[in-house]
């Protein structure tokens, strides 16, 4: 019989007997200690004292001991004669006591040596559990069951039942059986640790893609901030190499009776920026939103840092600006990240920190460009946001674009800060820059 042509009962039942056959005999005497209780834990953490959490990671181990303990006083001294007394007494003890280390291999002990303990005892008015045996083997069940996992439960109560059946058939020999009472108790607590042990099994798997969401969520928002760089850059890139082009264009004809060498040159670069031209167009292609529109003005740059301060001031956020240094011409990227940045740090505050004043410090030194973006704490009760952080990674990638350095962080007043560095290449003073002001000055508005 292939498998295709097995019924569908046949495959549930060699499910069944392979899951079985996994559960409770693969490995059953396995070395299995109990871990202790994580120090970190819901309950652990919450109790006074270091001393105290120290010892609570052990309260499984307390507990299971001090029931195989109950079950030592409970059989104590009842078989008939001294090693019958013994037998009974130390082997559910140690059926009990060996589910810290061999979990199922405990259970087999326990219901192996159920029949045994019991005649042992001396006593059929509980049949087929004796007292000692009954707390034992519910205590077993219990434990194994919250050391493995529901269908094992499900195994082991099933087994139970028909030892149960078989005794109270077979053996009893019209003794009192107390095997409903086990039976009824043992599936209302194996019932309700696989419920516990289902809904933690569900809280894993709900983290574990929540941790997976979140990753991939930044993740996405990374790739988005870098492609919304890419667009930008584009603009600038784009504009360099078009004044490459004309320059090449038109450098021949300033110079009279030019040599064909050099003509060839200019015409050599023209042609390398114009297909330069047309790969940038073809990658902005790539990283261009189905929804994306060339924007119409020209990329912002330092010098539009007052148009922003205004909208921002309407939106509610009052602002103070200082610019400290010699202005001098930056790159075209430079400042176009410069002002990103510098906007980014402005809507954070005014999404995580209303009715609170910013300060924007912006220093040209010698070797870079610093800035520093720094608001009061929020006067007025703060809205969760979902996109928390996402504007902090579009700063920090746009820096390490420019290997610079940055650092976001709480002030100790309870506001934001936000402090960057950007080197850049010492360049000449702007040629539209009043004479005085290439001096080392500071501005505020």
């Amino acid at each position: 019989m292939t498998e295709k042509t097995r019924s569908p009962e046949y495959r549930l039942a060699q499910g069944a007997l392979s899951g079985l056959r996994q559960d409770l005999f693969h490995d059953a005497f396995a070395y299995r200690p109990l871990p202790p209780l994580r120090p970190d834990g819901r309950l652990v953490r919450r109790l006074p004292g270091e001393r105290i959490r120290r010892a609570a990671v052990w309260l499984p181990h307390a507990v299971v001991l001090f029931v195989a303990f109950c079950v030592l006083l409970l059989a104590g001294g009842t078989g008939d004669g001294e090693f019958s007394a013994l037998l009974f007494a130390l082997v559910p003890t140690g059926a009990v006591a060996i589910t810290l280390i061999r979990p199922v291999g405990a259970w087999w002990v326990s219901i192996l040596s159920t029949p045994f303990v019991s005649v042992l005892g001396g006593s059929y008015e509980d049949w087929p559990w004796s007292p000692p045996g009954f707390l034992s083997h519910l205590t077993v069940l219990i434990v194994v069951a919250m050391r493995t996992r529901p269908r094992a439960a499900g195994w082991m109560w099933f087994i139970t039942a028909g030892y149960s059946v078989f005794a109270d058939t077979v053996l009893s020999n019209g003794y009192s059986s107390d095997a409903p009472a086990m039976l009824f108790t043992s599936a209302v607590s194996l019932l309700f640790v696989s419920m516990m042990l289902i809904r933690r099994h569900a809280e894993q798997e709900v983290a574990a893609q929540q941790t997976v969401t979140a990753t991939e969520r930044d993740r996405r928002t990374l790739l988005e901030e870098r492609t919304t760089i890419a667009r930008e850059l584009h603009d600038v890139v784009a504009h360099h190499m078009s004044v490459v082009a004309i320059q090449a264009e038109a450098a021949p004809y300033r110079v009279e009776n030019p040599p064909e060498e050099l003509e060839q040159a200019f015409a050599t670069i023209r042609e390398n920026a114009v297909a330069a031209l047309t790969e940038l167009r073809r990658i902005l292609g790539v990283v261009r939103a189905e929804d994306y529109q060339a924007p119409d003005a020209p990329q912002p740059v330092l010098a539009d840092l007052d148009n922003l301060l205004s909208n921002v001031r309407e939106a509610g956020l009052e602002t103070e600006k200082t610019i400290t240094g010699a202005v001098r011409e930056l790159p075209q990227g430079v400042e176009l990240s410069a002002y990103r940045i510098i906007q980014e740090a402005l809507s954070n505050a005014l999404r995580h920190a209303p009715g609170s004043t910013a300060k924007i410090e912006v220093s040209y030194v010698l070797g870079g460009l610093g800035l520093r973006v720094v608001n009061t704490a929020p006067q007025g009760p703060v809205h969760p946001s979902p996109g928390a952080g996402h504007g902090i990674t579009g700063m920090r990638e746009r820096v390490t674009m420019l290997n610079g350095e940055m650092t976001a962080a709480p002030t100790e007043e309870g506001g934001y800060e936000v402090t960057a560095f950007i080197p850049v290449a010492a360049t000449p003073a702007r040629s539209d820059t009043p004479a005085d002001s290439a001096k080392p000055a500071e501005e505020t508005s």
